[in-house]
């Protein structure tokens, strides 16, 4: 199952890569539902925190009228930054598959570690996917980019 969600995500992903936006997608499923699907939508926005990992969750509370969104798992083509490896903590999500790492601003391990941070009251289960696909999208767009 973790395959077919990450590629819902990868779709996400895909969406951005389309406007223009950095490649990253999400999605949050609960009871095998997917509940809400998301992609960075920073400069269409011109917000700072239009990341898909937040729009995700402010859809999902939205659909379950509940800022927790306990039992819920988040599928994200990219290791999220620290403001969305804060949010994901904040709203109770169980569970984050992660497509591939960020080496710069990574907040899963990468670079950071919020998610499973010692000292925070809440600590997300975290699964790395190590997907190809999501690495790649992510390299090929910033290839694109410096051409």
């Amino acid at each position: 199952m973790e395959e077919v969600y990450i590629n819902h995500a990868l779709k996400e992903a895909e969406k951005a890569k389309d406007i223009g936006e950095v490649p990253v997608g999400a999605i949050i499923v609960k009871d095998n539902i997917i509940l809400a699907r998301a992609h960075n939508l920073k400069e269409k926005l011109k917000d700072c925190t239009a990341h898909a990992e937040i729009l995700a969750i402010k859809k999902a509370s939205k659909i379950l009228n509940n800022w927790r969104l306990n039992n819920c798992e988040m599928y994200i083509t990219l290791e999220p930054c620290p403001m969305c490896a804060s949010a994901i903590v904040a709203s109770r999500i169980k569970r984050v598959y992660i497509g591939t790492f960020d080496p710069n601003i990574g907040a899963c391990g990468s670079v950071v570690n919020i998610l499973q941070n010692e000292y925070l009251k809440y600590n997300v289960d975290v699964r790395w996917l190590y997907s190809e696909n999501c690495s790649k999208i992510v390299t090929d767009f910033f290839k694109d980019r410096r051409k």
